[in-house]
Parts: structure tokens; C-alpha cells; sequence
């Protein structure tokens, strides 16, 4: 049952809908009323506090009370609002992709420091598999303006939002776009990447139940569920690294809790990779593993 449908200030909205919200079992209930009433009023976020005392436009009460009961039903904020920010960057966002998280931030970091490192004045290409949102060949493009690149997604879907996406930060017409499975696309075309970056599914087929229900119930389970022990994507991409026309020079994974040594032990068995580091997230976790030669 959604808030009472009543005249109303602005103020009132919000309190009601707070209320709802955590009566229904979301966490941090204000910060999901505070981003809707935004979008619902059209105004920024900071204008809100002192638009309170305005009358609720009762015009808008349908649409409104349908964005509380979505959120309240567990659905994520990013998929009502349609838009998350990665690197300082907006990106569309739907049911087709994964909502982008603030620790690849690093991985992106990593591999724009790498990069610049092995290619000074060159213009390696970059292959971002897995691409989803395209939060992170969209923010390559932004960071590294001489760079090729390259963005694989098994879900022609996903591709449909990385699109737009590069589109309107206008990087469309620098990335190549190829829809299939893990690398087996780039080397069906004959690409080399220099660098490839990966974001996979990583959770364990058997810990999928128990995740929080926004990304259980709405997140799509083809990004998320990654075998038996979240480890095949990495499995399959580094035995699929020797039907590429050369083995790339950097490598950059984000991996699940517990993964790190297993991943980097698994790239350092291939021995094409001189060196090997593990990058910690925001909660201090191993999140990333990065390889390289040079």
C-alpha cells in the first residue's frame, strides 16, 4: 500500500514517503525520496530543502505513488531514475545491464595509469569485455582520447545501452562494437587488443539467493552469476587469450570477495605476464587484479 493520495506540501511528500520506504524494508529510505522527489519536480537535488514548503503538484500523484511502490518492491533506484554516475560521468541505465559500482572506478584508474605507462605516445586498443552500460570503455574514451577501443557483450541488449551511452558522451564512433561471448568476438574479427579489461560475473551460482534483493530480484543474473565458483569467465577468457592474434600486454579483472589470489595465481600460470598486482577497493577488499608485460 503506497502513502495516502491527499493535498499535501512538499515536506509532507517527503516524510510520507520516507516512512513507506522503510516500512517496506529499504535501506537508506531518505536518500531514495530525496533522488525521486528530484526527478519527479524536475529540480536538482540541492534545490529540494528549500522548495518544502510548496504544495505536492497533485498532478503528478499517479506517476508518483507508482516510482514509491516500485522502489518499496525492492527495485533498484537507478533503474526508476534510468541513470547512475560512474567516474563523474552519467550513464543510462536499465534492467539489461548492471548497475555501474564506484570501485571500478579503480579499475578504470588502473588501466588509464597502465596504459599511459606501456603507451606514451602510442594508441594501444583497449577491449572492454563485457561491456554492459559501457561505464568503463565510455570513461577509457573520456581519459585516453588517442586510444583504440573495442566493447564486447554477450547481450545485444546491453550493447543497445553501451551505445547510447558513448553516444552521448561522444566516444559512439571510436569504439568497435561486437556482440558474442567473451573474447571469442575479437578474435572472429581479427583483433589484437593490446589491453583488455573485464568487469565479468563473478558471484557463485549458489550465493546468487542470497544477495540483497535489488540486485537479486532486478539485476540481470547473466552479469552476475559466474559458474560453480564465479571463476569461469576468468577461466574461459584466459584460454580463449591464445586464439588472439597476440596475447594482450595489460590485463585488468574485477573480481568478487575471496577471488584475488585465485585470479592473479591464474594469469601468472599462463606466463605471459611479467608482473602481477592486486588493487584493494574502498572497503579495503582485493577487487581487482592487474597483469601486465613491461
Amino acid at each position: 500500500m503506497t502513502p495516502e493520495a491527499t493535498a499535501k506540501t512538499i515536506r509532507e511528500a517527503y516524510v510520507q514517503a520516507s516512512s513507506f520506504l522503510r516500512a517496506a524494508g529499504v535501506e537508506e529510505a531518505e536518500v531514495s525520496v530525496r533522488r525521486l522527489l528530484a526527478l519527479q519536480l524536475g529540480v536538482p537535488d540541492a534545490e529540494l530543502l528549500w522548495r518544502f514548503p510548496e504544495p505536492f503538484p497533485t498532478a503528478a500523484e499517479e506517476k508518483w505513488q507508482a516510482r514509491l511502490a516500485r522502489r518499496a518492491a525492492g527495485e533498484p533506484l537507478q533503474y526508476i531514475t534510468g541513470e547512475q554516475e560512474f567516474y563523474g560521468l552519467s550513464f543510462q541505465v536499465s534492467p539489461a545491464v548492471l548497475i555501474p559500482r564506484p570501485e571500478t572506478e579503480l579499475l578504470v584508474e588502473a588501466i588509464a595509469r597502465h596504459g599511459g605507462r606501456l603507451w606514451p605516445e602510442g594508441a594501444p586498443l583497449a577491449a572492454d569485455i563485457g561491456t554492459g552500460s559501457g561505464a568503463i570503455v565510455v570513461t577509457l574514451a573520456t581519459l585516453c582520447p588517442a586510444w583504440q577501443l573495442a566493447a564486447v557483450d554477450l547481450s545485444p541488449d546491453a550493447l543497445a545501452v553501451a551505445r547510447e551511452n558513448a553516444a552521448h558522451h561522444g566516444a559512439a564512433d571510436r569504439i568497435r562494437w561486437l556482440q558474442g561471448d567473451l573474447l571469442a568476438p575479437l578474435a572472429e574479427a581479427g583483433l589484437a587488443p593490446d589491453i583488455l579489461v573485464s568487469n565479468p560475473p563473478y558471484i557463485p551460482s549458489a550465493d546468487i539467493s542470497g544477495l540483497m534483493r535489488e540486485v537479486r530480484d532486478h539485476e540481470p543474473h547473466l552479469a552476475l552469476d559466474g559458474g560453480p565458483d564465479g571463476l569461469i569467465p576468468y577461466r574461459r577468457m584466459v584460454e580463449q587469450l591464445d586464439q588472439l592474434a597476440a596475447v594482450p600486454r595489460l590485463v585488468g579483472f574485477e573480481l568478487g570477495q575471496g577471488q584475488a589470489d585465485a585470479v592473479e595465481a591464474l594469469l601468472r600460470s599462463t606466463g605471459r605476464f611479467e608482473w602481477t598486482e592486486q588493487i584493494v577497493d574502498y572497503a579495503g577488499i582485493p577487487r581487482h587484479v592487474v597483469a601486465g608485460t613491461g
